[in-house]
């Protein structure tokens, strides 16, 4: 078989399993968490440290590119004077107004993983009609689950008798609606990518704490994110250096900065949330650093993935479909 055509079906696979559906990132995250619940804290920090703030942690370098720099220099307000803003804003809210920036914090995660939802959608199809059936899809439920997360965890108005009448109430609209889809469109890997999408916060109606909630389904979005950022870092590069990318070089750690600076990130960031669950105070207080890491990574993305720019088209669209 010819080596090219062995690469683009690679990388049709790759898409499947990291972007399209990322599936097993949550089943194994549930087998370990209703299998062994003793082990939770674990589960939680190992998730934290190897996707979470990893994905976080993908913003910098993929931000902080040399080919970026013309337009943070030409996109002073938005690049450089809004993040500071939001730093502030985020050291205000967390210590004079904690519940309510935590609220904020949890709207801005649904927002934003539904945001990038939508977009992978879009990545994926051109016809325009299958898209928007799958932007309203995902919204809809979405902002189902933010409801459900709510009244389950913010006002407890849900019971477990309640729970139990939504859950299967849930799971048949779901069924209904993606066997509609498919009679539709009879497309699986495009029914696959809106499941994910669809899905991605399901854990709200089952799992009996917050932090599951956002970070089980989210497995997916981590890895959608690490993937895609991944690929179009090592295209950047090769692109650059063609000569010096195409032959692997453990030691030559330049080429790979994208891996170090996430790695390092992922450690730092994931030990300061594990000692926030301290009853030190001084160590609660730093978990200041990693929520505002994530709120720069929400404000960022919505710029870097914007492609009705063309600056966005130039370095980073193209190496999505290259």
């Amino acid at each position: 078989m010819d080596t090219q055509i062995q690469k683009n079906i690679l990388n049709k696979k790759l898409d499947l399993i990291f972007i399209k559906f990322p599936i097993i990132f949550p089943l194994v995250y549930g087998i370990i968490l209703f299998t062994y619940p003793q082990y939770e804290n674990i589960l939680i920090f190992t998730t934290l440290l190897l996707l979470a703030e990893p994905h976080f942690g993908a913003t910098l370098p993929f931000f902080l590119n040399k080919l970026n720099f013309s337009e943070i220099k030409d996109n002073k307000i938005q690049y450089m004077y809004g993040p500071i803003t939001l730093v502030v804003f985020c050291f205000l809210g967390f210590f004079y107004m904690n519940y309510i920036f935590l609220f904020i914090f949890f709207a801005l995660n649904i927002f934003h993983v539904t945001r990038q939802s939508v977009g992978i959608c879009k990545l994926f199809k051109s016809n325009k009609s299958e898209i928007m059936f799958q932007e309203n899809l995902i919204y809809i439920f979405n902002f189902l689950f933010f409801l459900i997360g709510i009244f389950r965890f913010y006002i407890p108005a849900i019971n477990e008798g309640n729970i139990f009448i939504i859950n299967m109430s849930i799971v048949s609209i779901l069924v209904i609606t993606f066997s509609i889809y498919f009679l539709i469109f009879k497309n699986i890997e495009s029914l696959l990518t809106l499941i994910t999408g669809v899905i991605i916060f399901l854990p709200i109606c089952f799992v009996d704490k917050p932090i599951h909630a956002i970070v089980m389904g989210v497995t997916m979005h981590y890895t959608q994110y690490l993937a895609l950022t991944y690929k179009i870092s090592v295209k950047r590069k090769f692109e650059e250096t063609p000569i010096i990318c195409s032959k692997f070089n453990f030691f030559r750690i330049k080429n790979y900065n994208f891996i170090f600076i996430i790695i390092i990130y992922g450690i730092v960031m994931a030990s300061i949330s594990a000692g926030s669950s301290s009853s030190n105070e001084l160590f609660k207080s730093l978990l200041v650093i990693p929520i505002t890491g994530q709120i720069l990574h929400f404000y960022l993305d919505a710029f870097l993935w914007k492609f009705s720019t063309r600056h966005n088209r130039e370095v980073t669209l193209k190496h999505i479909y290259s």
